[in-house]
């Protein structure tokens, strides 16, 4: 299995259904049904907002600290699966806290999974806090702040939800502070709204790495500033079909964005609700675009360059995927 780092990943879009389920009956949630195919039918998507509609009536059900910790360990699981060897994993406190949980149970559920996790997997894994762009910047500062009591739990903030009608200069002083606090700065942009976005997240935010960001091919000017300081850009593909920014697979810009020279990463954003985990997005490129080995080796390397891990291991990891190319 390729070696590989996952940087684009909701923690709450790996809630299968089956999970879904199980808690909530576990915690007398109520769902629209306990059929587990009848839900799997749902995930039929035509816009991002359809989508965030049945992700947030899906969330009601996390209530207590077992249901984070057993949402991240089925996520770390699958992703040891498909040779996730570090994963940067965005969550969405302002979610749970609107749902009357209590910031001590999500950050005790998902770090101890995080902890068995490295135990059990051997993935390195960190959370990145982000905020809901569509509340604004003043709720985005405020759970910032009921946050900094468990700095020590997360290593970065990124911006998330509905994006178009929120750009990103909206959220400049949070990122601010962000930044002041020894934070790592990422965040969507250019998935639904267009290069501009992009270049205010650089520009206003001052992001490290860009998630998504595939819209920045209609602006030459842009993926040329994005080669020269060499921005990481973490595209999920299936995500894109499923939210219909391509209509199919074979539409898709990644294999402009790698012509050029752009640091890509593949990922799989909500896999719960898209169609495939980190290796199904790598199934579904080989098959759409005839990727071989070596293509899918750059990749796992980028994806090691792109990440917020210690030198030391993103050496080490690179090195399992020029083992895993040219086996002895």
């Amino acid at each position: 299995m390729l070696p590989i780092a996952e940087l684009h990943v909701h923690i709450e879009g790996t809630l299968e259904p089956e999970l879904l389920v199980r808690l909530a009956t576990r915690n007398g949630a109520r769902v629209p049904t306990l059929d587990v195919g009848e839900l799997r039918a749902k995930y039929r998507f035509d816009s991002l907002r359809s989508f965030l509609d049945v992700y947030y009536a899906n969330l009601e059900v996390l209530r207590i600290e077992a249901d984070f910790y057993d949402l991240a360990s089925a996520y770390l699981t699958r992703a040891a699966a498909a040779g996730v060897r570090r994963a940067e994993i965005f969550f969405d406190p302002q979610t749970h806290l609107a749902n009357g949980v209590p910031l001590e149970a999500l950050f005790g559920g998902l770090t101890a999974a995080l902890a068995d996790g490295a135990r059990h997997h051997g993935i390195s894994a960190d959370l990145i806090l982000c905020f809901l762009r569509d509340l604004g910047p003043d709720a985005a500062d405020a759970v910032l702040r009921a946050c900094l009591p468990f700095r020590d739990k997360f290593i970065g903030v990124g911006l998330d939800s509905a994006e178009v009608g929120y750009p990103p200069a909206l959220f400049a002083e949070v990122y601010r502070r962000a930044a002041a606090e020894g934070l790592r700065l990422v965040a969507h942009a250019g998935e639904e709204g267009g290069p501009e976005y992009v270049r205010e997240a650089l520009d206003e935010l001052h992001v490290e790495r860009v998630d998504h960001g595939v819209r920045s091919v209609e602006d030459p000017e842009l993926v040329a500033r994005l080669c020269a300081e060499r921005i990481p850009l973490t595209v999920c593909p299936l995500s894109n079909v499923a939210l219909r920014v391509v209509s199919t697979l074979r539409d898709h810009m990644l294999p402009g964005m790698l012509d050029a020279g752009l640091l890509v990463t593949v990922n799989s954003d909500d896999p719960a609700y898209f169609g495939g985990y980190v290796d199904d997005n790598l199934a579904a490129l080989r098959d759409a675009f005839g990727y071989d080995d070596a293509r899918f080796a750059a990749l796992a390397r980028n994806s090691f360059d792109a990440c917020f891990a210690p030198e030391a291991d993103k050496r080490k990891w690179k090195a399992e995927v020029d083992g895993w190319l040219a086996p002895s």
